[in-house]
This record gives C-alpha cells, sequence and structure tokens, in this order.
C-alpha cells in the first residue's frame, strides 16, 4: 500500500486550502468539488479539505490517511474482520474510485481509496 490522500477537516475550506497550497504545496492549483469539498495535488497525494462536523470530523482533530488499495471492498472487509470498525463510508468519489474511513483497534482513524470490486453504485454527495 502507498498512501494516496491526506484529509484535512476545516470551517472554512477553500480558504484553508488556498492557503496550503499557496504555502505547503509549492504554488499548486486548488480545485473545488461539490459540497465544499477542496483540493490540490502535491507529489502525487491528494491533500483535501473537508467541511468539518462537530461529531465526527471536528477541525483541529488529526489529518486522516488515505492508503490506496487495489480491491477497497475486500481490503475493507480484512480490516473489519481484524477488528476495525467502520467510520465513514465507502462512498463514492468518481465512476471507478470509491474511499472509505475506519477506526482500528487502538481508536485511529485512517482511509482506504481504491477501485470498485464490482460495478459502481449510485454517487453519494459525501466525499470525505
Amino acid at each position: 500500500m502507498s498512501i494516496r490522500a491526506v484529509m484535512i477537516f476545516a470551517d472554512d475550506t477553500a480558504k484553508q486550502c488556498r492557503w496550503w497550497a499557496e504555502n505547503i504545496g509549492h504554488q499548486a492549483e486548488p480545485h473545488a468539488e461539490e459540497g465544499g469539498f477542496w483540493w490540490f495535488e502535491l507529489d502525487g497525494v491528494e491533500v483535501g479539505f473537508h467541511p468539518a462536523a462537530p461529531t465526527k470530523n471536528p477541525v483541529g482533530g488529526s489529518p486522516v490517511v488515505y492508503w490506496s488499495v487495489d480491491d477497497l471492498d475486500a481490503r475493507r472487509d480484512e480490516l473489519l474482520r481484524a477488528g476495525c470498525k467502520p467510520h465513514r463510508g465507502p462512498l463514492e468519489v468518481d465512476a471507478a474510485r470509491k474511499i472509505c474511513q475506519l477506526v482500528d483497534p487502538f481508536g485511529n482513524i485512517f482511509g482506504l481509496d481504491g477501485p470498485y470490486a464490482q460495478s459502481a453504485s449510485p454517487r453519494q454527495s459525501e466525499v470525505g
């Protein structure tokens, strides 16, 4: 597995993404998605800014690192059997890619990012 994405939770996703893109991303170009999600790419890693939610993803919480996997459904199932708990998703990012977040047995949240094992489901509005 390799790191695919880092997710940061923010009240003002556009402002935070622009700041990070300019100051950390070496003038990377910010992109906006529906639902308030903003992102830029840095050395092949997607740095995303998701609207914060007080109960699941508060401002200032740890960034969520997403591991790239070949089969999201199979790897998610393996990790659930190994003691992880579901946190969010799986959610469709585009027609061939989906993500999910899990909580490891120690309380740490991490994400998986990968292609569908089977045909895609309808797009959901929530991204992160």
